[in-house]
């Protein structure tokens, strides 16, 4: 608390909002100005409470808690508060009792006038922070995935597992919806229990390139996996009844597209990026936040799957595409490497 008020008055008023233990101390401008910054800077966390301050100990109190890498907001009405309002990384002024000059200054006005509608406001703000993170870290891993299926195969001699139409659906569509009904993803219930951000951190903190490496990676492994299971299992059988009918091992093999491993291929990196934007959600597991909590990334869930689905099995845009229908047993390989990424990240956040 910081106020003009006799420092007997804002110490009553402190301990009363709970602002103020026992154990916290206060100070008066007059012993502030004895202080020199490096001083306020060390002892700062020890006051609470500044009585009778000028504007420039408000602004030298704010100095001194943004170098301690504290971020800070301050909220204030009158002339007196703009040059803290503008020092503070958040100035907050009152819109009904507020001065022009205080409005000016701050980067927030409360019309209201009500100090809780700054706490709604901050869930909201880390709400979105958290919400563009997500998507944006769903969409790097997913094109990190179809880079790595692509470039994999081709160190490893193989034909190419995806077609250029294929990828384009994947990024139309199979990324697309997932990625919108993320960036409205309710906030989660302890996220007022964070701490704020640095204004120096940057997005790619704590690890969350490594992530999306590693995601990228394990999705990529997944589509090679399928490919290769349907050209070594499936595609191969359809070589060898050919050569049971034609008897020419060498004209048969060259000339059969990887149709099958090709589609499965296909089927795996889209789904399993759809599995894989319920790991976006939050740090907690599904178990713990609720399957039902954002029902538009279930609809989009549902919506793409139905989709790629008519895409492999309705036999004029199978033609368009590239695939061809898949049988339950292939299916059943397609889904439980799609359902991976669900299960190894489930796995990594139970550890927590």
């Amino acid at each position: 608390m910081i106020t003009g008020d006799h420092i007997t008055t804002a110490c009553a008023i402190a301990r009363e909002l709970g602002i103020m233990s026992p154990d916290d101390l206060a100070m008066t401008g007059r012993e502030l100005s004895l202080m020199d910054q490096d001083s306020l800077i060390e002892q700062i966390p020890r006051y609470r409470v500044f009585a009778r301050v000028s504007p420039e100990h408000k602004v030298r109190i704010v100095k001194a808690f943004q170098a301690r890498g504290e971020v800070v907001a301050m909220t204030g009405d009158g002339v007196n508060d703009a040059p803290a309002l503008k020092a503070a990384d958040i100035g907050c002024a009152m819109g009904i009792t507020g001065t022009d000059v205080a409005k000016n200054a701050a980067d927030m006005i409360l019309t209201d006038d009500n100090f809780a509608t700054i706490v709604s406001a901050v869930r909201e703000g880390r709400g979105i922070y958290d919400n563009i993170k997500k998507a944006i870290h769903f969409l790097l891993s997913c094109n990190i995935g179809e880079i790595i299926t692509i470039f994999a195969a081709i160190l490893l001699g193989l034909p190419s597992p995806l077609v250029a139409v294929q990828l384009l659906w994947v990024n139309l569509v199979t990324d697309s919806l997932p990625a919108i009904s993320l960036g409205v993803e309710p906030a989660a219930k302890d996220i007022m229990k964070k701490k704020p951000i640095p204004p120096n951190k940057g997005m790619f903190a704590d690890g969350l390139v490594f992530k999306i490496i590693i995601e990228g990676i394990l999705i990529g492994f997944l589509s090679l996996l399928a490919f290769i299971i349907g050209i070594r299992v499936y595609d191969s059988q359809g070589i060898q009844d050919a050569v049971l009918r034609h008897g020419s091992t060498v004209e048969i093999a060259g000339s059969i597209t990887p149709y099958i491993g090709r589609t499965m291929a296909f089927a795996v990196l889209s789904l399993s990026q759809l599995f894989h934007s319920f790991n976006m959600r939050s740090e907690h597991t599904l178990a713990k936040i609720g399957l039902f909590s954002n029902m538009k990334l279930l609809l989009s869930f549902f919506i793409c799957s139905f989709l790629q689905i008519i895409v492999i099995s309705f036999e004029p845009l199978a033609d368009i595409f590239k695939v061809v229908p898949l049988n339950a047993a292939q299916w059943s390989v397609v889904l439980v490497l799609s359902f991976m990424p669900i299960v190894v990240v489930e796995l990594q956040k139970g550890k927590k």
